[in-house]
């Protein structure tokens, strides 16, 4: 069985979330199972997470949002950016298809580019949506597409409603041209294994104070971290990558082992700390609705709080941990098997 995986470039969580179904499908699949992989995500996520044997073919697949940094948004980029992509995407799902044919896919799951399910079907494939939102629900409050870009949402659009199939992760917005294929799966996440004492143990956590892990992904932030390093009421723990090595330790251990994770609501750093039962610190990332929904939905699963931008910035943290650190646990416990349901789902409709 051959899968074609194409994954969106934008920030690190579609590509960590995708790696964690690629895991998943290596379990559970025929074991000649081949997995292609095409994106312009980083290679060093794929090199320190994903399976050895996937074939990583670096290539423009969208074109996501155009970020300052982790909480600011160029929307007028976002849509030039867009309107190059759209203008001639007919010739790259034609381009697309014929590398389908070539590898001689089974399958094509996507995660979320409107390319991938296009190209699936000029290609007569099969097509699996794996995502919790899809671009068109992003594009949609930004004016700038109506000026710069008239032409992408339609083909959007019309790519997204190509798809076999749509598994739709918690806290999700958009999937309206896959409403008939859409079925809801729970949260894929990467998991901590690890004894959390012996990461602490590990990484000279120390234990008279909350350890605080400052997580602002792909884009990074310009926060006081010298200033944050000396604050007497929390330790700060930096996602030092080498470290992790040394100890041969992943991200998810480090967000298992602190008490807090500073961030912008995205789903990546969500899901793991639902999953790691590790407290947010979140801030708010610009006109981005998916963050809408975070902010509605994270209480119910996630022990959460709102520092607004000017605090994060200025360092003015620690009232903010304290009071997160008193909040009561939530009242629900999802399913976090999200990756074991979606591999069946692709291994189903390949053999059709």
């Amino acid at each position: 069985m051959i899968v074609a995986f194409y994954i969106s470039g934008h920030g690190l969580g579609h590509a960590s979330r995708a790696i964690e179904l690629m895991h998943a499908l290596a379990s559970t699949a025929p074991g000649d199972t081949r997995i292609v992989v095409r994106t312009s995500a980083p290679r060093w996520i794929f090199d320190r997470t994903a399976p050895s044997s996937i074939d990583l073919q670096p290539i423009e697949v969208d074109t996501g949002i155009v970020q300052i940094d982790s909480i600011r948004i160029d929307e007028a980029e976002t849509a030039r950016q867009a309107a190059r992509f759209y203008r001639d995407f007919d010739r790259r799902v034609e381009d697309e298809a014929a590398v389908l044919r070539e590898v001689g896919a089974d399958v094509v799951v996507g995660d979320i580019p409107p390319l991938a399910f296009a190209a699936a079907a000029r290609a007569e494939l099969p097509s699996v949506a794996v995502s919790n939102f899809t671009w068109d629900w992003i594009y949609s409050v930004y004016d700038s597409f109506e000026r710069e870009a008239p032409h992408a949402m339609p083909a959007i659009q019309r790519a997204y409603s190509c798809a076999s199939l749509a598994l739709r992760l918690p806290m999700h917005g958009g999937f309206e041209p896959m409403t008939t294929v859409t079925r809801d799966i729970p949260f894929i996440v990467r998991r901590s294994t690890r004894d959390r004492r012996d990461t602490r143990r590990r990484l000279r956590i120390a234990d008279d104070r909350p350890a605080v892990l400052p997580s602002f992904g792909a884009y990074g932030l310009d926060l006081p971290y010298d200033e944050l390093a000396r604050s007497d009421r929390f330790g700060m723990v930096r996602g030092d990558f080498a470290q992790l090595d040394e100890h041969d330790l992943h991200y998810q251990d480090l967000v298992a082992a602190v008490d807090v994770v500073v961030s912008k609501p995205g789903y990546g750093i969500v899901s793991e700390s639902v999953a790691n039962e590790t407290a947010l610190l979140y801030t708010s990332r610009g006109r981005f609705v998916e963050y809408d929904v975070f902010a509605r939905e994270m209480p119910r699963v996630l022990r959460c709080r709102y520092i607004g931008q000017n605090d994060l910035l200025a360092g003015r943290w620690a009232d903010a941990i304290d009071a997160l650190l008193e909040q009561h646990a939530p009242v629900e416990r999802p399913s976090i098997d999200g990756a074991a349901v979606a591999a069946r789902y692709v291994i189903q409709l390949a053999r059709r």
